[in-house]
């Protein structure tokens, strides 16, 4: 069994999309999804490829998770989780 990282680009909206097109696959396990950071986690005995060949099946934009992708986020979550400008809060 193997765990398969995606960045899925997604509203909340999509997470029921996205359970539908990967529960059409033998094999899956378990699906993890992590909607501020985009990420999906796919556990089972399903290939790599045909996992993101099925969620842009479904019309979502995707692609395999990076290291990258960990730092863009928390260097963003970093920086704009304290933005204020002359004591008002902007998020």
């Amino acid at each position: 069994m193997e765990s398969v990282e995606l960045k899925v680009e997604m509203v909340g909206i999509h997470e029921k999309r996205l359970r539908k097109c990967l529960s059409k696959l033998k094999g899956i396990e378990k699906v993890e999804v992590d909607g501020n950071s985009q990420k999906v986690v796919v556990t089972g005995y399903a290939h790599k490829n045909k996992i993101l060949k099925a969620v842009r099946k479904g019309g979502l934009k995707a692609d395999f998770w990076s290291a990258q992708n960990d730092l863009l986020n928390a260097y963003v979550g970093a920086s704009y989780a304290n933005l204020r400008f002359n004591n008002f809060s902007i998020f």
